[in-house]
């Protein structure tokens, strides 16, 4: 098996706290037509470039039944931003239209194969991957976006098309892995395309 988990594949199942107090596993999200998990954190710069684009896509896709699900699932011995307040505290800030769950053992990110922050995963009513990868071509400066490959699946899957474009590279840091280097990637963590 990849480490990212392959186009078609089931959506893995969690239990994870939110910022809002609750818990969440994927059963909380089964009124979705659509559902966006993406990996995110407090701190990165591709995040924080991109976030008012992703809002606006969320927003956008709500009334079509679209649901979307940030993890961070950010050591917080590397960047101690990552931190389960940080994040209470960034959602109290920004009121971002997703729920915003904390993945501290990291297991959710190694069973969905996320590389990079951001890094989205777009399952349909099945709950099977349609798509994978960058939410726009230039994250940390969305000024120089030329392609919204979320808002185009988006529109695929809501138009009732396949996906023109259903796999792509994410475009951020890497996922900050508990007690390894900051730039450390998993040896089976590759390129998707």
């Amino acid at each position: 098996m990849p480490f990212t988990l392959p186009l078609g594949a089931a959506a893995p199942d969690f239990s994870l706290p939110a910022t809002d107090g609750r818990t969440y596993s994927l059963a909380d999200f089964a009124d979705a037509k659509t559902l966006v998990i993406f990996f995110t954190c407090n701190h990165c710069p591709y995040v924080v470039g991109s976030d008012e684009v992703t809002r606006a896509t969320a927003e956008k896709y709500a009334a079509h039944g679209v649901r979307f699900v940030g993890i961070n699932a950010n050591s917080k011995q590397t960047y101690a931003e990552d931190s389960f307040e940080h994040m209470v505290a960034r959602m109290d800030e920004h009121r971002f239209p997703w729920v915003y769950l904390r993945d501290e053992s990291q297991d959710v990110a190694r069973a969905y194969g996320g590389l990079r922050t951001p890094h989205f995963f777009v399952f349909d009513a099945e709950r099977r991957l349609v798509y994978t990868g960058r939410g726009v071509d230039s994250p940390r400066d969305t000024s120089k976006m030329t392609v919204n490959d979320l808002d185009n699946a988006l529109a695929d899957i809501v138009a009732g098309r396949p996906v023109g474009t259903p796999l792509t590279n994410p475009i951020g840091c890497n996922v900050k892995w508990d007690g390894m280097d900051a730039h450390w990637m998993p040896a089976d963590a590759c390129d998707l395309v």
